[in-house]
C-alpha cells in the first residue's frame, strides 16, 4: 500500500466488509460526506467523489506540507486522519443498525494519480460508477456524487472550477461524461468495485 505524500494526488476508495452495504439509508450519505469534511478536508483537497451502497470513491490530493503542519503541530501521520474518519462512520453505523464487527473490507485502498490525463478519466470513471452498476440511467441524476455539486459551483469542499478547467468548460465536462472512460487507461489506478 503506498504511502500517502504531500502534494500528491490519489484515488481513494474502499467497500463494505463481505460487499455489504455501507450506506443504509439517505442520511448515512450524508453523515459519511460530514465527517469526510471534518477528519479529511483539512489535509486534503477534493476533486471528485461517488458513494455507492456498498463502495466509495474519492480523488483527493493531499495539500502540502506547511499547510497541514499549521493544523498539526505534533506531525501525526496522514493515514491516521482516514482511520479516524472510517472509524467515526462504523461507530455510527454499528450502534444505529446494532451491527457488530468490520463495516469495511479492510483498509482503504489509496493509489497515487501521476498525470492530469489520468486525472480526467478518474474523474469520469468516478462520477460514472452509478452508469457502470446499473443504479443510474445518467451522472446527472444520481444524488450521491459530486458531478451535480461541479456543475452548480455550490460545494466549496469539491475544487469545482480546477476541475472544469481541466475539462476546458461546463459544456465539455457534461459532453464528456456522456461517455464511457477509458478504462484500460486507468487500469492501474481502479481495481473492480
Amino acid at each position: 500500500m503506498e504511502n500517502l505524500e504531500f502534494g500528491h494526488y490519489y484515488h481513494i476508495y474502499n467497500r463494505g466488509n463481505n460487499r455489504e452495504k455501507l450506506f443504509y439509508e439517505p442520511w448515512n450519505y450524508g453523515h459519511f460526506l460530514f465527517l469526510y469534511a471534518k477528519y479529511i478536508h483539512p489535509i486534503a483537497d477534493t476533486y471528485a467523489y461517488c458513494l455507492m451502497g456498498n463502495h466509495f470513491h474519492f480523488l483527493i490530493r493531499i495539500k502540502e506540507a506547511n499547510v497541514i503542519e499549521s493544523i498539526n503541530p505534533k506531525n501525526r501521520p496522514l493515514w491516521r486522519y482516514f482511520s479516524d474518519y472510517f472509524n467515526a462512520y462504523a461507530k455510527i453505523v454499528n450502534l444505529k443498525y446494532g451491527r457488530t464487527g468490520s463495516l469495511f473490507q479492510e483498509r482503504y485502498h489509496r493509489k497515487k494519480v501521476y498525470s492530469e490525463k489520468y486525472l480526467c478519466q478518474l474523474i469520469l470513471y468516478i462520477h460514472r460508477n452509478p452508469v457502470k452498476h446499473g443504479i443510474s440511467d445518467r451522472c446527472d441524476n444520481y444524488p450521491y456524487s459530486s458531478y451535480l455539486p461541479i456543475l452548480a459551483g455550490e460545494n466549496r469542499k469539491v475544487k469545482y472550477d480546477f476541475v472544469l478547467r481541466i475539462f476546458d468548460d461546463k459544456e465539455n465536462f457534461i459532453f464528456v461524461h456522456k461517455m464511457e472512460p477509458d478504462e484500460k487507461l486507468i487500469s492501474e489506478f481502479i481495481d473492480e468495485d
